[in-house]
């Protein structure tokens, strides 16, 4: 997503030698959607993979729902009718420029329609041979047991990161792994936050969403900057960095557990992947946990109207 919207201005020769360098490093599995950038993102990843021939050698996810409002370009409604399945799928086939999507997620659910008409519809496009696995995005552990009972679920992305625990923990955790479902953990640094660079919000510019985020309003964000701090200091005493830490922690939580850092500058993936290499012990998870308490982060993860969407 970062290398089209949200965190400040597209630079897209720089995006493309990140995914060269990505590639290079064995990551393979690549996650876009439809609404990143109004079609921008995958059209992107289509371009990369096209001249580059790497079709084959990457697991590609993406997804659909989230409708853009043509007046203002925010997104606006949650579409996830069972009409609206294939006209989304086949438009982020032509951007794509693929055959075949291997992993296809409901970005959010429309609370209207129910989730057995929409798995229905995503389980025509598997028996189509458009997607192999099919996925869903920010749900209740109620809908995941629902569209399960309709067509095997693969994977459930959801926000997860030593800052965002609750959403995954618990209740949802438990029935993915009854169900056999990954949990692919978008934000795993927190938008960037736990990666430890950022120290205040005035190194944010005004083309960055976070400025919209209540994490890093003016009010919330030094609260937050102190739980990095303690992040930062118990990756100092591990030897890592802060970012290989919030990821190593994710990793550590189970092997059913798929962080996918939004990075979009070649040294940043060179470091996130050297967390692939990390085994944190089990009092080292721990520490990290206990410095970062549940109830300590500032501020809730979306803007309201981004809250309203989720859950369902």
């Amino acid at each position: 997503m970062g290398m089209s919207i949200a965190y400040g201005p597209a630079d897209a020769d720089e995006a493309l030698r990140t995914l060269d360098r990505a590639a290079e490093l064995g990551i393979t599995f690549l996650d876009t959607a439809d609404a990143y950038g109004r079609g921008a993102n995958e059209e992107l990843i289509g371009d990369w993979l096209r001249d580059r021939g790497r079709r084959a050698d990457v697991f590609l996810a993406t997804k659909f729902g989230l409708r853009h409002d043509a007046a203002s370009g925010r997104v606006g409604d949650v579409d996830t009718s069972p009409e609206y399945v294939p006209v989304a799928c086949d438009a982020s086939l032509r951007r794509l420029g693929v055959e075949h999507i291997d992993l296809y997620y409901a970005h959010r659910r429309d609370p209207g329609t129910p989730i057995e008409d929409t798995v229905g519809a995503m389980a025509e496009l598997v028996a189509a041979g458009k997607v192999g696995h099919l996925g869903l995005s920010e749900v209740s552990p109620a809908t995941l047991r629902a569209a399960h009972a309709v067509h095997p679920i693969s994977a459930v992305q959801l926000e997860y990161s030593l800052f965002t625990r609750g959403v995954v923990e618990g209740e949802m955790l438990a029935t993915c792994r009854e169900l056999g479902v990954s949990v692919v953990a978008y934000s795993p640094l927190g938008r960037g936050m736990l990666a430890g660079a950022l120290a205040s919000r005035e190194e944010l510019t005004e083309h960055d969403n976070r400025r919209r985020w209540p994490r890093f309003s003016a009010d919330n964000i030094e609260r937050n900057l102190a739980l990095v701090r303690e992040v930062r200091a118990i990756a100092a005493e591990i030897g890592i960095t802060p970012a290989q830490a919030a990821l190593g922690w994710l990793l550590a939580q189970g092997d059913d557990i798929l962080p996918i850092p939004g990075t979009k500058r070649v040294p940043y993936i060179e470091e996130n992947a050297e967390a692939v290499r990390l085994s944190l012990t089990a009092e080292q998870a721990d520490w990290l946990r206990a410095a970062v308490p549940g109830t300590s982060v500032a501020g809730e993860r979306y803007p309201e109207q981004a809250m309203r969407r989720l859950g369902h």
